[in-house]
C-alpha cells in the first residue's frame, strides 16, 4: 500500500510504532526461556482487564477464525445441540461451521440489517431445543451492528445453557465486552481489531465451565484448547509460540491500558458519530436500520446506486483511501468504514472522509 495511503478498513488496522517495535527483536527459544513465559502471564493479565473476565485467557498463534474453530471443535461432539443467534455474515457463518462438525444447530435467524432485540423468541427456542451452547456476535462488522448481549446472558443463566460461546473480535478494545458480566464461557478474539496488531494472534477466555466440557471432548487438533489448560502452570506449550507476536499483542494491549479503557469507548463513540454525520452530510445511508444499534467500531453504508462498488473502490484509493466492501450478499452494495483501534482517531477520519466527499462529488 502507499506509504501515503489513509487506511479507513475495519480490519486489519494501521499498527502503531509502538508495537512494530515490541516484535522486532530476536527473543530466543519460547520452549525453553522463562522471560517468554513471563510475557505470556503479563499478556494475558491485560487482556483478561480488555475483556473484562477473570476467566484465563490463551494466546494462539493465528488469525481470529483459529480460536473460532479451536472453540467449536474442543467443545462440541456431533449430536451436540446450538443455539445461533445470527444477525449478519459472521454469525450465521458460526451456525454453519457448528454443523460442519456434526452439531444440531438452530438459528434465531435475523435481517442483517438488524440487532438482536427478540428475547421472546430465543427463549421459546432455548427452552425447547435445550443446547449445550449458544452462539452469537458482538459485533457484525459486515453490517456495522452491535449486537446486545444481556438478554442472552439472561436467557443462557435462567436456562442453564452451558455455553455462550461469542465473537467479539471486531469490539473488544473498543466498546465494553464485559465477559464475565455477559456469562460468556467462550470469548472470541484477535489481535488486529480494534488492539491494532498484526493479524497474526487469536485470544480466548475459557470458563472453568467450558474448560470441564473441553476436557471431556478431548480434541487434540492444532487449533484444540486442551493443551493449553496447563500450559502455563508446567511451561509446556503445544507446539512452538510465536514470541514476537505475543510481544506485539503485548505492546498494542499496553496502549489501551495506558490510555485508559474509559477513554478509549469514549474515542470510538466519538469517532462513529462523526463518521456516521459526516456521512449524512455526503447524502449516503447508513446500511444498518434505523432501530438497530451501530458498532462503534465501524460504519456500513449502501454503495450509492450511481456507482460501482468496483469503481468507487479504484477512485478512493487512487486518492489516496483505503475502505471496505463487505461478505457474501452484502457483496457489491455495502461499503465500510473502519474507525477502530487506530483509526478511531477523528483528525484521521476527516482526512479520509473528506477525500471521500471529493470522489463522491468531482
Amino acid at each position: 500500500m502507499n506509504q501515503t495511503m489513509i487506511n479507513l478498513i475495519p480490519g486489519p488496522v494501521s499498527v502503531p510504532e509502538e508495537v512494530l517495535r515490541a516484535a522486532h527483536h530476536d527473543f530466543g527459544s519460547p520452549d525453553l526461556d522463562e522471560n517468554f513465559l513471563e510475557l505470556y502471564n503479563q499478556t494475558e493479565k491485560r487482556l483478561q482487564t480488555i475483556l473484562g473476565t477473570r476467566n484465563s485467557v490463551i494466546i494462539q498463534t493465528g488469525e481470529g477464525m483459529l480460536g473460532l474453530w479451536g472453540a467449536l471443535k474442543s467443545c462440541l461432539k456431533p449430536g451436540d445441540r446450538v443455539v445461533a443467534v445470527c444477525t449478519g455474515v459472521f454469525g450465521y457463518g458460526i451456525a454453519d461451521m457448528a454443523e460442519m462438525i456434526g452439531a444440531e444447530v438452530k438459528r434465531l435467524a435475523l435481517p442483517y440489517d438488524q440487532t438482536f432485540a427478540a428475547s421472546e423468541e430465543l427463549e421459546k427456542i432455548v427452552a425447547e431445543f435445550k443446547p449445550l451452547m449458544i452462539t452469537a456476535v458482538h459485533c457484525e462488522t459486515p453490517s456495522g451492528t452491535l449486537n446486545p448481549l444481556g438478554e442472552i446472558a439472561r436467557i443462557k443463566k435462567e436456562h442453564a445453557v452451558p455455553l455462550f460461546c461469542v465473537d467479539t473480535v471486531a469490539s473488544a478494545g473498543g466498546c465494553p465486552v464485559e465477559a464475565d458480566r455477559n456469562l460468556i464461557d467462550l470469548c472470541l478474539n484477535g489481535s488486529q481489531k480494534c488492539l491494532s496488531a498484526p493479524p497474526n494472534m487469536t485470544f480466548v477466555g475459557i470458563s472453568e465451565t467450558a474448560w470441564e466440557i473441553i476436557d471431556r471432548v478431548n480434541y487434540v487438533g492444532y487449533d484444540a484448547f486442551k493443551p493449553f489448560r496447563n500450559a502455563q502452570a508446567e511451561f509446556y506449550f503445544p507446539n512452538t509460540m510465536y514470541w514476537h507476536g505475543i510481544a506485539a499483542l503485548h505492546a498494542a494491549a499496553g496502549l489501551i491500558l495506558d490510555e485508559g479503557l474509559d477513554k478509549v469507548y469514549q474515542r470510538h463513540t466519538a469517532a462513529m458519530e462523526y463518521c456516521i454525520e459526516r456521512c449524512k452530510q455526503m447524502g449516503l445511508e447508513l446500511y444498518a436500520s434505523p432501530d438497530a444499534v451501530k458498532a462503534p467500531t465501524v460504519t456500513a453504508l449502501k454503495v450509492p446506486e450511481q456507482y460501482g462498488w468496483k469503481h468507487l473502490q479504484q477512485a478512493c484509493r487512487m486518492s489516496g483511501l483505503a475502505i471496505a466492501g463487505s461478505y457474501g450478499k452484502l457483496a457489491g452494495k455495502v461499503m465500510r468504514i473502519g474507525h477502530m483501534g487506530t483509526q478511531a482517531n477523528i483528525g484521521l477520519l476527516a482526512r479520509g472522509l473528506d477525500i471521500l466527499e471529493k470522489v463522491l462529488r468531482p
